[in-house]
């Protein structure tokens, strides 16, 4: 098997039947079903939405982003094997307990292969809710510099890098550019507190006050659950983003949902247990790709370093990785989700004509 041909990395060009502009992201690409193949969908499958609800076909990818870039391997290879698969794997368990544990539910009606979700149409709360359980990353820099408040929220002094905090701490950023929020500068990913959502939660596309106070039990209830699980795996659940959105149920009411993805190595940092209390940081997330690239390159600077986006970019475009830095990252992914489904990734030949097939043949939305 070619690993160039095992990786999903262009993921906006499927035949899927549709009527609208592809959306594609960083990693997953959103296709629109027509309103006729919505409705049939819904009479079909009997999902819990209203009849005339806009559906979409999610596809993964296996592409990997890093410091706002999409990075290669050598030998044509555009992506990482098992990623997608490894990433749906993960969400999928954690929105099933999740909904085990009656906590919400999230946008996906239908998971018919390992790269693809059928979703209903969700408005997004216009935030990255990140909830931390240590202080590292970005937020230990800014406080080895002297910051001691993050999202209105006062840290103690004498903390040390990678230290447990005493409480899950609720760091949250805009979603998007916003503007005419007074206090919340108009850029993508700025950090704003509590009293920023709660004095404008209308701008940030909440209902109503009550859904700021349950966006953070959600956000807290599920981290803990998550921590709770990789705990038991001898794992550490460090930090986490996750994403919110409102949708209708059949009988036409909103309900406040877990959108995107959850606990995946893509949006947590997920440290190896044993390693941790030895003193070694050992990442099972996307983090440790992170890291090798700030170490792989002469000048870091380039990757941290915002106003130096250009040569970012070249950098990323120009720069083919050894094929196993990409394998060590597969493994990386494969492993951890291994770990927490208990099930094996099976990595496939072809699987863009894989969702193809499945699409034809269960669902009659290919062209």
């Amino acid at each position: 098997m070619s690993l160039a041909n095992s990786v999903l990395a262009v993921n906006n060009d499927l035949p899927i039947i549709t009527d609208q502009k592809v959306h594609s992201g960083k990693v997953r690409s959103v296709y629109w079903l027509t309103a006729a193949d919505s409705k049939r969908l819904i009479e079909k499958n009997g999902y819990n939405v209203q009849s005339d609800a806009p559906l979409a076909i999610m596809v993964i990818s296996d592409r990997i982003s890093a410091f706002d870039c999409i990075w290669h391997g050598e030998g044509g290879i555009k992506g990482v094997p098992g990623k997608g698969a490894a990433l749906n794997a993960v969400s999928n368990h954690w929105f099933k307990m999740f909904k085990d544990n009656g906590l919400a539910d999230s946008h996906i009606l239908d998971i018919p292969h390992p790269f693809v979700w059928i979703v209903q149409k969700a408005k997004p709360v216009m935030i990255e809710a990140i909830a931390r359980q240590y202080i590292t990353g970005s937020m230990w820099r800014s406080y080895e510099k002297g910051e001691r408040e993050f999202c209105g929220i006062q840290l103690p002094e004498g903390l040390t890098k990678d230290q447990k905090l005493d409480d899950i701490l609720i760091t949250p950023s805009t979603k998007g550019i916003l503007k005419g929020i007074p206090n919340v500068p108009e850029v993508d990913d700025v950090n704003i507190s509590r009293q920023d959502i709660s004095n404008n939660f209308k701008a940030f596309n909440f209902l109503n006050t009550a859904d700021v106070d349950k966006y953070e039990v959600l956000l807290k209830q599920g981290f803990n659950l998550i921590s709770g699980a990789l705990a038991e795996l001898d794992q550490v659940f460090v930090d986490t983003k996750f994403e919110f959105g409102y949708v209708k149920d059949a009988a036409g009411n909103d309900k406040l949902i877990y959108m995107d993805e959850v606990g995946t190595p893509d949006s947590s940092r997920i440290w190896d247990g044993p390693n941790f209390r030895n003193g070694k940081v050992v990442e099972n997330s996307k983090e440790g790709f992170r890291q090798m690239l700030l170490n792989h390159f002469p000048d870091p600077d380039i990757l941290l370093n915002k106003n130096r986006m250009q040569e970012r970019e070249a950098l990323a475009r120009d720069n083919a990785l050894p094929e196993e830095v990409i394998m060590d990252i597969s493994s990386t992914y494969i492993n951890i989700a291994e770990k927490i489904t208990g099930s094996k990734i099976v990595l496939s030949d072809n699987p863009k004509q894989e969702v193809i097939d499945v699409l034809a043949e269960r669902f009659q939305l290919i062209k």
